[in-house]
């Protein structure tokens, strides 16, 4: 910081060229700012450009409404996985058995409606309630024997895909109740005089705006007071009109449709909810603790073994969350439901900013990466990309996410 001032006060601008040194210097600030918070912008960059792309490539199928509301209703079950792996990878963990966990309780889900016919609210609770408990046994056995994570959750992997099996007995069971398959494929009510728009769509896309841009400028007062460094007044507007435009654009595909899907509502609140607990409560600064420091964790009284068991928890009950959306949208119980999903839920964490040695990420950061992914999927589909393609580009964009959190690190190091 001294070198920046010395630099100023020996080495004035000359005569008549103050006004370029000032533009220099303000490009300087916003580019120092950039660098700064390359891992918050720089995947919010690759989504804008990966949409464009397929936007331009596929004639403009890519933004149909039509389109945009599928891909929601195509990807809401990885985005709700996606949030719950964030928090593991934070901790410092990591968790393989979320696929087959899904895949166990659509199972379960479909043997209580299906063959008991139990009423399907009362079976989505007792599905959450399973969830919760096969979380925390792999929660226990992590936070409170020490076995690794990798090996419990691999153990729980093979577990729960082998009771899914039991349970169906090998074959597909459906199909759902009507009223349990609208929550994945339903969308929401139209309300008000006719628009041609939906209007309960415009009213919560400009609600959503409004609190974007609220909680936007709170969180920058708040590291202003805290003397955290802030991005540039001009760098900050330029990505409140993203953000908004984002939101905007959005809410009109949404609403000239048929409206905001339900599971759309139901991802909203999950994204606002743990948000606000990883950046506001104790529990969440404690996760971004033990996977940072866990030494100077403990030290500071931190309970990390509770608030592991805590963590996966919470992943066994939106595992269970995703299991019913899943089922319900697909309108049956399969044996091969779920493949992969754990391995589609890291990816969209470390593409969405997580670091591998954890104490790093967010939850806006998890859905981020979820829709990198889920529009690389639409998109390579509307253009006839083979499924062979398709994963060789996965595999690279993952590559390059961890790569970039690696160059970044060391450069922030350096």
């Amino acid at each position: 910081m001294s070198t920046d001032v010395t630099a100023k006060t020996s080495a004035p601008a000359p005569p008549g060229k103050g006004g370029s040194a000032a533009g220099e210097s303000l490009l300087q600030l916003m580019l120092g700012g950039m660098r700064r918070n390359m891992r918050q912008y720089g995947m919010l960059m690759a989504l804008g450009l990966i949409v464009v792309l397929f936007a331009v490539w596929s004639g403009g199928d890519l933004l149909l409404p039509r389109n945009v509301s599928n891909l929601v209703l195509q990807n809401s079950y990885i985005l709700i996985l996606a949030i719950g792996m964030m928090l593991v990878i934070i901790a410092g963990h990591i968790d393989l058995s979320v696929g087959s966990l899904t895949a166990f309780i659509g199972a379960m889900a479909a043997v209580l409606m299906v063959e008991h016919h139990l009423a399907w609210p009362l079976a989505v609770v007792l599905c959450l309630a399973i969830g919760a408990v096969a979380g925390s046994v792999q929660g226990f056995f992590i936070a409170y024997l020490g076995i690794p994570s990798f090996i419990v959750t691999l153990a729980g992997m093979l577990l729960f895909r082998g009771l899914t099996e039991i349970f169906l007995k090998g074959q597909t069971l459906g199909p759902f109740p009507k009223d349990l398959q609208k929550i994945a494929n339903g969308f929401l009510p139209e309300v008000g005089p006719n628009t041609n728009y939906h209007n309960l769509t415009l009213l919560l896309g400009f609600a959503l705006i409004v609190f974007v841009v609220l909680q936007e400028v709170r969180d920058r007062k708040r590291q202003q007071e805290f003397a955290l460094d802030v991005p540039p007044v001009k760098l900050f507007a330029l990505k409140l009109v993203a953000l908004v435009s984002a939101v905007l654009v959005v809410t009109l595909l949404l609403a000239s449709y048929k409206g905001a899907p339900v599971v759309l509502l139901i991802l909203g609140v999950l994204v606002v909810g743990f948000g606000y607990l990883m950046r506001n409560a104790i529990i969440g600064r404690h996760i971004y603790a033990i996977g940072g420091n866990l030494p100077a964790a403990k030290l500071s009284g931190v309970k990390d073994r509770k608030v592991t068991f805590l963590v996966f928890l919470n992943m066994g009950m939106l595992a269970a969350l995703a299991g019913l959306v899943f089922a319900a949208r697909f309108n049956a119980a399969s044996p091969k439901a779920g493949l992969n999903f754990e391995l589609e839920a890291i990816a969209a964490s470390f593409i969405g900013g997580a670091s591998m040695s954890g104490g790093v990420g967010t939850v806006l950061g998890a859905i981020i990466g979820g829709l990198v992914l889920g529009v690389l999927n639409n998109g390579m589909n509307l253009v006839g990309i083979g499924t062979d393609y398709q994963q060789v580009i996965k595999g690279f964009v993952l590559l390059a996410a961890v790569g970039f959190d690696v160059w970044n690190k060391r450069k922030g190091g350096s």
